[in-house]
């Protein structure tokens, strides 16, 4: 199979071949160009249409895939659960084959069961992307996190990476894990032993008890929020105890061996697991992220819709 060629569906980065990661990270590149133009659109997807599904609630992501497919001149619908049959008790199948009778093209999913993503797409005939399904994984968060820490090191391969906070409830700490061993990087967590899973090591990671291990082992801190709508009581003392034992504090850091890149996937609980003046720190590439998001999803319905990596020698420039 072409590296370029993803299949129907992408429904996590644990499927995906080192190849294929990185050619989705290779067209993204000069999908970033498109978004410093005077014009930020290119005739990619003209024609196509899209469906933004989202079962829970979201800002970045939905708003980073709408970006996207408007710069890639798709025509777009929102659909969010709260105002969608759904809450009046249709099936998943049901609303997208509802949606597929209208003729689209692809569905954008966040879901808040794990499987969602698969499930829907072995049901339709229409792409299927998983914007984020329960636990699982957030396959777009992922990848945009590999091409921030491309973009700054210049390559992945032997790059010490510690995931730290709430991995239990994370979806993104699951992409980046697979995303980063794929590609050759030597990756760690770090987390209160009740927000990590029972057993994560079996993913090939490093397991770190103590924040300050963390900072003296890595090149790059990725910063999970702690998703406190997900917990029940007793996964942690209280939001402070939190901070003083695991947050990624300016204090920390200065006794770091080297200068650490800090991600965060967002949102943020300042305070809480990151300081402010670590977010917002000469170290920080949150906002580059972001940015990253809109190329990196760019690149995914592109060649999901069957278009060549080498985008800009085939069209793209028109």
């Amino acid at each position: 199979m072409n590296a370029a060629d993803l299949g129907k569906d992408l429904v996590g980065l644990e499927p995906l071949s080192a190849a294929q990661i990185t050619a989705i990270l290779d067209t993204a590149e000069p999908f970033k160009e498109v978004s410093e133009r005077p014009i930020k659109k290119v005739p990619a997807l003209r024609g196509k249409t899209i469906v933004n599904l989202f079962f829970e609630p979201s800002t970045r992501t939905r708003i980073s895939f709408e970006f996207a497919e408007k710069r890639l001149s798709a025509d777009t619908v929102n659909v969010q659960a709260a105002g969608s049959s759904v809450s009046k008790g249709e099936t998943l199948v049901d609303t997208a084959r509802n949606l597929e009778a209208m003729r689209i093209d692809m569905v954008v999913i966040r879901h808040g069961s794990s499987g969602a993503a698969q499930f829907l797409g072995q049901r339709i005939r229409s792409n299927v992307i998983n914007a984020g399904d329960g636990t699982h994984e957030h396959p777009t968060q992922g990848l945009l996190d590999l091409l921030t820490l491309r973009d700054r090191f210049g390559k992945i391969a032997g790059l010490k990476v510690c995931i730290v906070g709430d991995v239990l409830h994370s979806r993104v700490a699951r992409s980046n894990i697979w995303g980063l061993t794929k590609l050759g990087a030597e990756v760690a967590v770090c987390g209160p032993s009740t927000l990590l899973p029972s057993h994560v090591a079996d993913l090939g990671v490093t397991v770190f008890g103590r924040v300050e291990e963390a900072i003296q082992w890595a090149d790059a801190l990725n910063v999970l929020r702690l998703q406190l709508e997900r917990m029940t009581a007793g996964f942690i003392p209280s939001l402070r105890e939190y901070n003083r034992v695991f947050g990624v504090t300016s204090e920390r850091l200065s006794r770091a061996p080297k200068d650490l890149l800090i991600l965060h996937p967002g949102p943020m609980n300042r305070g809480v697991e990151i300081d402010s003046d670590v977010a917002d720190g000469p170290h920080s590439v949150i906002l580059p992220q972001v940015t990253n998001g809109v190329a990196v999803r760019m690149a995914v319905l592109y060649l999901l819709a069957g278009g060549s990596p080498d985008w800009a020698n085939a069209g793209g420039e028109a």
